[in-house]
């Protein structure tokens, strides 16, 4: 009951007044994530740049520093020991990243076929290091091995699946609304990817499927939160034939803020308790969708619904299919 307290039923903010420094403040965000991302990039992680992850578990208390120069030792190049925070049960466990293994530089079938094998010799080599290290009763949890070719199709096709999932939102906002619609929810679309691409390029999170299914959530939700606004300056837009453009935006915004935002605080009650409990391996899933729920949220109150004002979204909704219809 006391969330339901949180936003009042009536309010009456002047987003619109301030479309301004929110203009000002996504380009901001927008020109220091394209940038972020050309100058330092993304951190990959095995599913896109290939390589070796093993999950490793032991009754007793693991020494991170005493793994981490046991596989170092071993010359498979670029290794990574992080800790998972396990609060399912009592076993501490790691994580160990190993880089992409190459057993040659042919080219052809043969080469591939070797560059498995090598990536699979790598990870039985780790896990007898490991059993020599902490005994029999270590636990491998999980291993995971994903060579140059796979984690090559599978940047492209995640790319592939986030522009897909952004040109068909077009489509269906463009069928249901006008042009002036479709035009401004991609805009916030686009705003939001870029925006958390930036975010994963500055905080160095793992950039992985995981992370892919993350953005392509953050697209439906805020397109979500978007079309919610959008239903009701349609509405309000058949029913104040005479009120200005932007208080006509203003009251629509208003008369759905409640419910935008208990949408998105429940959405984050959720979510926090993930990041929390859900241990590293979700970490850069659940990371990205707080981030996008944030973001989403704001653009769809700041970039989304001012946007109309620049396109002078016309009035005459005659013909326009009701939206209860």
């Amino acid at each position: 009951m006391m969330l339901l307290k949180l936003v009042p039923d009536s309010t009456n903010v002047r987003f619109i007044k301030m479309r301004a420094i929110a203009l000002v403040f996504s380009a901001f965000l927008v020109v220091g994530s394209l940038i972020a991302v050309s100058t330092l990039g993304l951190n990959f992680g095995v599913d896109f740049r290939g390589g070796v992850t093993i999950e490793v578990a032991d009754d007793e208390p693991l020494d991170i520093g005493e793994i981490r120069d046991a596989v170092t030792s071993l010359g498979l190049g670029d290794v990574q020991v992080q800790a998972i925070n396990d609060f399912a049960g009592s076993d501490d466990a790691v994580v160990i990243f190993i880089e992409q293994q190459t057993a040659t530089t042919e080219e052809g079938d043969d080469a591939a076929l070797e560059n498995e094998l090598a990536q699979e010799e790598a990870a039985a080599l780790v896990r007898d290091t490991l059993t020599d290290l902490l005994g029999d009763g270590v636990d491998f949890r999980k291993t995971d091995i994903v060579g140059p070719t796979v984690s090559g199709e599978l940047v492209q096709k995640g790319a592939l699946a986030v522009a897909l999932a952004i040109g068909m939102m077009l489509i269906y906002i463009w069928l249901r609304f006008e042009w002036q619609f479709s035009v401004g929810a991609i805009v916030a679309l686009v705003h939001d990817v870029i925006i958390t691409l930036g975010m994963f390029a500055v905080t160095r999170l793992d950039f992985n499927l995981a992370t892919i299914a993350a953005i392509l959530t953050i697209v439906g939700y805020s397109m979500n939160d978007t079309v919610v606004v959008y239903d009701r300056v349609r509405e309000n837009l058949r029913k104040y034939k005479q009120k200005p453009l932007s208080e006509l935006l203003d009251q629509s915004i208003n008369e759905t803020l409640a419910r935008t935002v208990m949408t998105s605080l429940t959405t984050m009650l959720a979510l926090v308790s993930l990041a929390i409990f859900g241990g590293e391996v979700l970490r850069s899933f659940t990371l990205a969708m707080i981030w996008g729920v944030v973001i989403g949220t704001y653009s769809s109150i700041f970039v989304a619904s001012p946007f109309l004002m620049a396109t002078n979204v016309k009035r005459d909704w005659s013909k326009v299919v009701p939206s209860g219809a």
